[in-house]
């Protein structure tokens, strides 16, 4: 598709030399007369370059450059002005204009400003979709993901930060909870209030009393002043309670007072006091299953689940982890103040195969041990497997497999043992593990090293290749083992 070029020139003869210039030069060209004319074309289609000359009646060039100001989406703009008036096309650029010619303009000199402005404006374009691009991983501050689980979240987090309702945050430990909770109060209106959080499960039940509601002096013993409890500090802003299934039952009931009148009313004082926050609580227990146990209160459980959003297990969302890992190996480098670690392949591979129980935050941990322990600028497996639990021999044997059979290490501990007749699974018996065992990564790298070996016959070649490592490293592997 041709590039569309608009010329607002009051002079006719200048209209048709420099249309008749564009067209021959693959263009499509519109024209208007003054300022108000090219408004109006701008307002029906979709114009690349806009050509204008300064000194038009109606609407001269300068107040056009002032009015497409308003403009979503504005034009490159190339100024024409005589000899006299560089100052004018000077000033025409601080209002957004891109480059100017002189009066009468040289063909080949048009040419080149035009497609120099349309190059600028493709840049321009592709620099905003790499942005777009990057932010899909984290649009929402420091989440990070492109599941589908986690785009649900995203939307629910857009809509729900624009207004005050509870928000109930459910997952297991480690899936990002109080993340999603300083994210709802980022992108709320009500952002620049202040954001705090309680754990509710580190306090006994006097203390929790107190940190929520505050205290007056002599309430209790040691209560030397006043204290104003977390819901009066969040004032204006988000108040996140997390395990907030660890409130005991006893103060439930005047949380759940709390919450409906939106007062408190401090220890040590009969007189409540209005607070105005956005309340956010979390949990990684089943509070379903707690109201059964007579552990915490149904009504409470109602008041706190008006929204909820239930984040997913690492597990779950395996897609997201090479994103996250890239995430954290950025933000430990500028903690560390280094460059940036390489991921070898193998050790990448081996992040991705990991369950991760501790979700997130086990991630996280890994990378910056690895980071630590690492001493080239590159993390390789031998920095990663020590920080991972041992795998149980099944999993080991039959996680990875090609269709026909070849062994594969793209991972140290997941391995398949080959027996393609009954010489080769007599050799393979001592070196495959038992199926009810748990061996370490170290220990399932060397058998896996062992069975390429013998079934390659020896060949150091061949058994780097079956196990899509390189030959330098098969070495190293050789000499670490004593093989």
């Amino acid at each position: 598709m041709s590039a569309k070029i608009l010329l607002v020139e009051d002079e006719a003869n200048m209209v048709r030399t420099l249309s008749r210039i564009l067209e021959r030069a693959g263009y499509e060209v519109f024209s208007a007369a003054n300022g108000k004319e090219a408004l109006e074309v701008l307002a029906r289609d979709t114009v690349d370059v806009l050509i204008t000359d300064l000194n038009m009646p109606v609407m001269d060039g300068m107040t056009l450059l002032r009015s497409m100001q308003e403009l979503a989406s504005r034009p490159a703009v190339v100024v024409l002005t005589g000899y006299g008036t560089i100052q004018s096309a000077v000033d025409a650029m601080k209002l957004g204009a891109s480059d100017y010619l002189i009066k009468p303009c040289n063909p080949d000199d048009l040419k080149i400003v035009i497609e120099r402005q349309l190059e600028l404006r493709h840049l321009r374009s592709e620099v905003a979709n790499l942005k777009r691009e990057v932010q899909r991983y984290q649009r929402f501050g420091a989440l990070i993901g492109d599941d589908p689980a986690m785009q649900q979240i995203y939307r629910i987090i857009a809509t729900v930060s624009q207004n005050k309702s509870t928000v109930l945050i459910t997952g297991a430990s480690g899936t990002g909870k109080e993340l999603v909770a300083r994210t709802l109060h980022a992108k709320s209106p009500w952002s620049r209030g202040p954001f705090v959080a309680v754990n509710c499960g580190a306090f006994s039940e006097s203390l929790l009393d107190s940190q929520l509601f505050g205290h007056r002096r002599g309430s209790f013993t040691g209560a030397i002043n006043d204290q104003e409890g977390v819901f009066q500090a969040a004032s204006g802003g988000t108040l996140f309670l997390d395990e907030v299934s660890e409130i005991p039952m006893t103060l439930q009931g005047k949380f759940l007072r709390a919450i409906q009148e939106r007062e408190i009313t401090p220890l040590g004082t009969t007189r409540p006091i209005k607070v105005d926050v956005r309340l956010v609580a979390a949990s990684n227990k089943d509070l379903r299953q707690q109201i059964r146990a007579g552990q915490f209160r149904e009504d409470l459980f109602y008041r706190l689940n008006v929204v909820n959003i239930h984040l997913p297990r690492l597990a779950e969302r395996r897609g997201d982890i090479p994103a996250l890992i890239d995430h954290f190996i950025g933000e430990f480098a500028r903690s560390y103040g280094v460059a940036p670690k390489v991921l070898s392949e193998q050790a990448r591979d081996l992040l991705g195969a990991h369950d991760w129980p501790g979700n997130i935050r086990e991630l996280q941990n890994s990378i910056e041990r690895a980071f630590a322990i690492s001493t080239s600028d590159t993390i390789d497996l031998d920095d990663i497997a020590p920080a991972l639990p041992p795998i149980s021999a099944p999993a080991a044997q039959a996680a990875l497999t090609t269709p026909d059979g070849v062994l594969e290490l793209r991972a140290a501990a997941r391995i398949d043992w080959p027996a393609n007749d009954d010489d080769d699974a007599a050799r393979a018996t001592d070196a495959a593990p038992d199926d009810a065992g748990v061996i370490s990564l170290e220990e399932a790298e060397r058998r896996a090293i062992v069975a390429a070996l013998r079934q390659s016959g020896g060949n150091k070649n061949e058994a780097a290749r079956l196990l899509r490592i390189d030959r330098q490293r098969l070495y190293r592997k050789i000499e670490k083992y004593r093989l």
